[in-house]
């Protein structure tokens, strides 16, 4: 099974591999998510470490049950060969209704057929008010004409 673009990455299939990334986690889908990985993939997320597909999916799925109406912003930072570096931010509310930014960066590594190997994530969370999101689009795909995180100033 393959996943273009493959490496090596240019600017602008490393663009196309961090949108496509960026749309599968905005359907908080955690099966189609998972596909994207090898089924060893290595992850750090946080202080949380895990591998495989099923632990990725098992994982997604507690972050969606506990990150309600979860929106995802993902930009390449840099990339060389098979590994692209991206910064992002999400949005999302907890079960009382408070709101978080969530900042990080991520550090990705592909296998020849465009799977992601290893996956290394460092994430801070920041409560925001309901007024001062950024993220208004209907839940799923962000909209091609939505400004990015530089325009937001993120």
């Amino acid at each position: 099974m393959t996943r273009p673009p493959l490496p090596p990455f240019t600017a602008e299939t490393a663009a196309q591999k961090a949108r496509l990334a960026e749309d599968a986690w905005n359907s908080r889908d955690p099966a189609r998510v998972a596909l994207a990985y090898t089924p060893d993939s290595g992850w750090r997320n946080r202080s949380t470490f895990l591998s495989g597909r099923a632990g990725i999916e098992a994982f997604l799925t507690a972050k969606w049950e506990r990150e309600l109406d979860y929106r995802l912003m993902k930009e390449v930072w840099t990339f060389a060969g098979n590994r692209i570096a991206v910064r992002f931010a999400y949005e999302w509310h907890d079960a009382d209704g408070a709101w978080f930014r969530s900042y990080g960066n991520e550090n990705w590594e592909f296998d020849a057929e465009g799977l992601m190997q290893r996956r290394i994530a460092s994430i801070n969370d920041l409560p925001i008010a309901d007024a001062d999101r950024k993220f208004h689009w209907p839940l799923g795909r962000r909209p091609d004409d939505h400004p990015g995180l530089g325009d937001l100033g993120l």
